[in-house]
């Protein structure tokens, strides 16, 4: 996996959680929702990447 791809995908897991733990803390479910997608949307892509880095070698 490309370092920079690596780096970007990290990020916006941690942005994730970053979101909805400070939704969860001030009671805002739409935020800590926001949150938990970008997460998930993060960890797939690192998943992503990673297969794709299997198969290439």
């Amino acid at each position: 996996m490309g370092a920079g791809k690596k780096i970007a995908h990290a990020a916006e897991t941690a942005k994730g959680k970053v979101k909805e733990a400070a939704g969860k803390a001030v009671g805002n479910e739409r935020l800590a929702a926001k949150g938990k997608g970008e997460q998930v949307k993060g960890d797939l892509s690192q998943a992503g990447q990673k297969a794709k880095d299997a198969f290439k070698h």
